[in-house]
């Protein structure tokens, strides 16, 4: 009986353990779940973090992938489905923000490598500006869909047809994930390694 009460102490311990481990985190009260449905793949949130310009919040960003990684590599050559969800903390000039991630991309790989993403970049960078301004608690969404290419979905709109190119995927997660990152502390969250 009392080995009887032992496994069942043990099977309530992993229980809520692993409960504890799958609930939401909330950054700067945005709900970011633990994991997401991305084209039929569930994806767990690997990190999560808040980007920060000097001492003010933008947004908030989550990387959803199909299993944990903890460094720019593992997430850049896992095949599968990938997502960054971006909540907005604060009102933004929508032109400012897609100048702001070419600036990133450029600033995270080599200069030839990014003059071949560069009819992408333009891309990218009109739709934002065609969105004039994200408020804060708006949203967008960059997904990786295997065999379909990037898709951008922002405020709850897919913007376009896919981005084609892994390069660029990869490109844009340089910008948060990449030896030169937007917010040093954000790189680190991203990669599940925040305190």
């Amino acid at each position: 009986m009392r080995l009887i009460s032992l496994m069942g102490l043990g099977l309530w311990l992993a229980v809520s353990s692993s409960l504890a481990a799958a609930a939401p985190v909330e950054l700067a009260g945005v709900k970011i779940e633990d994991s997401q449905d991305v084209s039929g793949s569930k994806l767990t949130l690997n990190g999560a973090g808040i980007r920060y310009k000097v001492v003010f919040k933008v947004y908030t960003a989550g990387l959803y992938l199909s299993k944990k990684a903890s460094t720019t590599e593992e997430v850049l050559a896992m095949p599968g489905a990938k997502r960054m969800a971006i909540t907005m903390l604060r009102d933004i000039d929508s032109a400012e923000l897609g100048k702001l991630f070419s600036r990133g991309m450029e600033d995270n790989m080599e200069k030839a490598a990014f003059s071949k993403l560069v009819p992408g970049v333009m891309r990218m960078s009109q739709i934002f500006s065609d969105h004039k301004k994200l408020l804060k608690g708006e949203t967008f969404v960059i997904d990786w869909l295997p065999g379909k290419g990037m898709v951008l979905t922002v405020k709850g709109k897919v913007e376009g047809e896919p981005f084609k190119e892994p390069e660029f995927f990869n490109a844009l997660l340089r910008i948060w994930l990449g030896p030169n990152p937007a917010d040093w502390k954000l790189k680190e969250a991203l990669l599940g390694k925040a305190g």
